[in-house]
Formats: structure tokens, C-alpha cells, sequence
């Protein structure tokens, strides 16, 4: 398992770049962070080998693809014995149209962000996904009608020596 790393500004400052153009050569990314190429590299490969940089995405309008509704999913167990959690965390990574499940702290358990194309295929999801997984004691749903801000790009973080 990899060491790690311990992030100085310059290492931060690769990364937002990265999240705002993850296309941009190695060159154009140098220049903006102020570094010749061969270390700007060296550095980009450290950030990967240590997973840091976990890997590289487009961000995709799933409207234009298909799947117009986004849907956030807050799931209770019933329990949360050993065998309840795990077969729970196990099944949801494998519906195709769970983007992202997050474990939560409060009301629910988790938190589950969903694209369908409609209506009646969140229906479909819940009964041929959900439902079969078990354990489940309640789902609560909330439609995204509207987005104020999305990013993939991290805030900037002092440096603390």
C-alpha cells in the first residue's frame, strides 16, 4: 500500500489545476504552476503513485446523455449488525445508476446520489435494486429540481508549514 503523501502548496496547486483542465499537457500545466516540466512530472507521478490522484474523468451533462433526473436517496437499515452493513455496502455499488453512496452520520445511513431518465425508472430502480438488497427499514427521496454550484475543484487549504 502506498505511503501517504504529505501535500506542500505547489503539489495543491497541480491538483486544482488538474480538476479545472484535466486535458492540459504537461507543458501548459508546468507554466501555470510555476515549474520546469521534467519536475512538474516528477511530482504528477508521485500524486498518482500515491493515489492521490485517483484518476482522471469528464463530467459528463446527463441531461444531454440521457438521464435528466438526479435523484438523492437517504436509505435507514433496519439494523446495523456486521452482515446487514456489509451485504448493504456490498449490493449498492452495483447498480449502474448509483453515481455515488455515501455512509452519513444522523437520520439515515447512507446517502445515495442517483441518475434515471424519469419517473417511472426511479420506480423501477428502487423496486429491481433496492428493494431486493434487504435490511432496508425505510428510503426517503428528494428530486434535484435545480443546481446553484457544482465543481470538482477543491478549495485552496493554508499551508501549515
Amino acid at each position: 500500500m502506498p505511503e501517504i503523501a504529505k501535500l506542500d502548496a505547489t503539489d495543491r496547486r497541480i491538483i486544482r489545476a488538474l480538476q479545472r483542465n484535466g486535458r492540459m499537457t504537461n507543458l501548459d500545466l508546468a507554466a501555470e504552476v510555476n515549474l520546469s516540466a521534467s519536475p512538474c512530472l516528477r511530482r504528477l507521478r508521485i500524486l498518482e503513485n500515491t493515489n492521490v490522484i485517483q484518476g482522471y474523468s469528464i463530467d459528463v451533462d446527463a441531461k444531454v446523455y440521457g438521464l435528466p433526473v438526479t435523484v438523492f436517496v437517504r436509505v435507514s437499515l433496519e439494523n446495523h449488525t456486521e452482515s446487514v452493513v456489509a451485504n448493504f455496502e456490498r449490493q449498492i455499488r452495483d447498480p449502474p445508476e448509483v453515481l455515488e453512496c455515501f455512509v452519513m452520520t444522523g437520520l439515515a445511513a447512507y446517502l445515495l446520489r442517483v441518475v434515471v431518465a424519469d419517473l417511472e425508472d426511479y420506480e423501477r430502480f428502487v423496486r429491481a435494486r433496492l428493494h431486493p438488497i434487504g435490511g432496508i427499514s425505510s428510503i426517503d427521496t428528494s428530486f434535484v429540481y435545480g443546481v446553484v454550484k457544482k465543481t470538482a475543484v477543491c478549495p485552496e487549504v493554508a499551508n501549515n508549514g
